[in-house]
């Protein structure tokens, strides 16, 4: 058996695609760190390796798919061995995680072998004075970082990062002073509220693009253009390096379009020398 065929990557490709809680993903963790003891355990040993409750073993397994965690330990049984064969040096989950995440760089590459939706994105964005970016909660820190570079070559980046009742106060004034797209990084958990601004920004008239894990997120419904990049869920919190750097090849996108981006970056440079911003 294959480093990549052992019992603990079997058990986490049965855990790929599904949206687990944090207590099922702790669930998840308990059982791949015990992968070769896992299909022998009951519902109440498990739930005590994991620190959870009994029901909350029976929550994950339906959770899975199965009508019960009997059903799931008999599928275990079934394609995860006794025990490791001899010689394997099997990932653990840390090695784990970093290998899903090389995954979905790889489909991401995959999916840009045809550049149309990033360079139609970048041409939307581009045309956008000003541009609201908008990403709440898990998703700030991608919106933070667009808005950041982005700021360097557009003339007039809007981040929206925090809610509240404000955040349609915030897209009216963005309309007002002219922007014709928004944005979005919407990453899971997806929150309610990221919903619901991205039904009002279209009912505003602005043109919806989106950075989403997946086409079939919520927010697809209200997104002109979404571009799919997977998150990892390997880890007791998602990990987004798919998502974050398909920001980036938008920006790249964006600098295309932008006819004075070069020497906007020039001119940064040039006072970031004179002031001693950075230490080379």
């Amino acid at each position: 058996m294959s480093g990549t065929d052992s019992p603990a990557n079997r058990l986490q490709a049965l855990f790929e695609g599904h949206r687990l809680t944090p207590t099922q993903r702790r669930i998840a963790h308990s059982m791949v760190r015990r992968a070769a003891d896992v299909p022998f355990l009951s519902s109440v040993e498990l739930a005590e390796l994991a620190g959870v409750s009994q029901p909350s073993v029976t929550r994950f397994a339906v959770a899975l798919g199965f009508d019960g965690y009997p059903a799931l330990r008999k599928h275990l049984r079934e394609v995860v061995p006794a025990e490791p064969a001899a010689g394997v040096c099997a990932y653990n989950e840390y090695q784990q995680a970093v290998e899903a995440e090389i995954e979905n760089l790889r489909h991401l590459a995959d999916l840009l072998a045809d550049p149309r939706p990033v360079q139609r994105a970048g041409r939307i964005l581009a045309a956008s004075r000003p541009l609201p970016v908008l990403g709440l909660r898990a998703a700030a820190s991608q919106a933070y970082g667009f808005s950041y570079f982005a700021a360097k070559v557009h003339p007039d980046v809007r981040l929206l990062h925090e809610g509240g009742t404000m955040i349609h106060d915030r897209i009216d004034a963005a309309v007002r002073a002219g922007a014709t797209a928004l944005l979005c990084f919407a990453l899971p958990r997806h929150p309610r509220e990221v919903v619901d601004t991205l039904a009002y920004a279209k009912d505003a008239g602005l043109t919806v693009v989106t950075v989403a894990d997946s086409a079939f997120a919520p927010v697809a419904k209200y997104s002109d253009l979404l571009l799919p990049a997977a998150v990892g869920t390997g880890l007791a919190f998602d990990t987004a390096c798919a998502p974050m750097l398909l920001g980036r090849v938008l920006l790249e996108a964006l600098c295309d379009d932008l006819p004075d981006a070069q020497a906007r970056l020039e001119e940064f440079d040039a006072k970031a020398a004179a002031r001693g911003l950075f230490v080379e």
